[in-house]
């Protein structure tokens, strides 16, 4: 029965992603106008990140220019990337982590510009000095509302806020380098998940530090979000948590689907490079999607913030006195 089933699979099943070549040789008309229109979302996405970065940078002012910027880059990038993945398939672990890495800065600056958006640091400790911050939150603490207590704003609780997303930039890029020395040296593969192999040991770890960084970036907009609501700011988060979840837990669930064999072998590609074509085909449309947003919500310069109304500071402090009765 075993030399059987040996026997029915085919021995592309068994190898490693093909070569560029071999993926244009194995296109048919279908697949070649499936390719060429994939490859021009990705480009007109860079093309218009390219002339979003010029405006940007010509109607704001510095710092939130450069910050506007590298978040407008998130999905442009990630669809550049993934247009090489799809391309050259044997690149996969190393578009994959660019992309990773990237969208780790991407996160640390996204909780830089809703401080930027309040006028900076300074302006930000003026306004929420001593106002008691309610950390449980998602995604670490949103099922510990009755226990943790509600902490005061001050310069230390901002320096650990914006630590705790800056790690994630930094270790993210360490790892990812990491990944790939022990990768050269066939020492890491996603595949493996014996307790030897490198990657349940990094990927696990990676896992905890998205966690951590997401967590501040999370507090941060529960409490700013309505002074920002002129600026736009709910519809910008929505953005960069759609890009979070189809960047990471789109791409994680097609790989666990691949490695369970749910997505089948089709020379050339083994099951787990089909799988990663296939996401990176539906990462390009759907950043492709998300550039064009985000170009729109970018697009515009704003007023300066007015100053807070008594209508918010009673709503503030309704929302304050409410959960300190719950802890109670």
């Amino acid at each position: 029965m075993e030399e059987a089933l040996n026997h029915t699979v085919d021995p592309a099943c068994l190898q490693e992603p093909p070569l560029a070549v071999e993926v244009i040789k194995e296109l048919d008309a279908y697949g070649i106008c499936l390719y060429a229109m994939l490859t021009f979302m990705s480009s007109l996405s860079l093309l218009l990140y390219l002339e979003q970065c010029v405006y940007v940078y010509r109607k704001l002012p510095y710092p939130k220019k450069t910050t506007i910027i590298w978040i407008n880059g998130a999905a442009p990038v990630i669809a550049t990337m993934s247009c090489f993945g799809m391309w050259i398939p044997r690149a996969v672990m190393f578009t994959d982590m660019t992309s990773n890495c990237y969208f780790a800065v991407v996160v640390y600056k996204v909780l830089v510009l809703m401080i930027e958006e309040l006028g900076g640091s300074k302006a930000f400790l003026q306004r929420y000095s001593g106002e008691p911050f309610k950390i449980s939150t998602g995604p670490c603490c949103c099922c510990c509302r009755p226990c943790l207590p509600l902490v005061p704003m001050s310069r230390r609780m901002l320096f650990l806020m914006k630590l705790g997303t800056l790690q994630y930039a930094i270790l993210k890029t360490v790892l990812s380098v990491l990944s790939i020395i022990l990768w050269t040296n066939g020492n890491f593969d996603l595949s493996d998940l014996e307790i030897t192999g490198a990657a349940i040991w990094i990927n696990p770890f990676i896992g905890v530090l998205t966690i951590t960084s997401l967590w501040p970036v999370a507090i941060m907009f529960m409490h700013t979000c309505s002074r920002l609501r002129s600026l736009k700011m709910i519809p910008k988060y929505a953005m960069y948590q759609i890009v979070l979840i189809l960047s990471q837990l789109q791409t994680s669930i097609i790989n666990i689907l691949a490695l369970d064999g749910t997505i089948a072998c089709a020379p050339p590609f083994s099951s787990t490079a089909r799988a990663s074509m296939l996401s990176q085909q539906l990462m390009i449309l759907e950043m492709f999607l998300i550039t064009l947003f985000t170009r729109f919500l970018y697009r515009r310069t704003y007023d300066p913030l007015p100053d807070d109304t008594p209508e918010e500071h009673d709503y503030q402090d309704m929302t304050i006195r409410t959960h300190m009765k719950v802890n109670s």
